[in-house]
C-alpha cells in the first residue's frame, strides 16, 4: 500500500518502539504494574492519564520527541485493549 502519511514506516518504528519496552527492567517479570493495574479495574483511567501526561509534555520536557508520541500510541492501543476487554465482559 502507498500511504500518504508514511504510515507504513512509522508503524514499523511504533512496533519496534514497543517490542522495545518488552526488554526493560520494569517488564522482565511475568506480570507488568500495568497488568495489575488493569486487573484492579483501573486500565482506562491509567492509560488517559498517561496520555494526556505524554501529550502535555511535548515539546517541552524532552523538546518534540517522537518517544512521547509512541508512549501516547502505546498507552491508546493499550486502552483500546483495556475497552475491548471490558466490552467482552459485559
Amino acid at each position: 500500500m502507498n500511504y500518504k502519511f508514511n504510515e507504513g514506516q512509522l508503524i514499523q518504528e511504533l512496533q519496534a518502539y514497543i517490542d522495545g519496552t518488552y526488554g526493560e527492567h520494569y517488564a522482565s517479570d511475568k506480570y507488568q504494574a500495568t497488568d495489575m493495574i488493569i486487573d484492579s479495574g483501573y486500565g482506562e483511567g491509567f492509560c488517559i492519564g498517561n496520555i494526556m501526561k505524554y501529550a502535555m509534555r511535548f515539546g517541552k520536557k524532552n523538546g518534540k520527541s517522537n518517544q512521547d508520541l509512541m508512549k501516547i500510541i502505546h498507552y491508546t492501543i493499550i486502552a483500546l485493549y483495556v475497552n475491548n476487554k471490558e466490552e467482552q465482559n459485559d
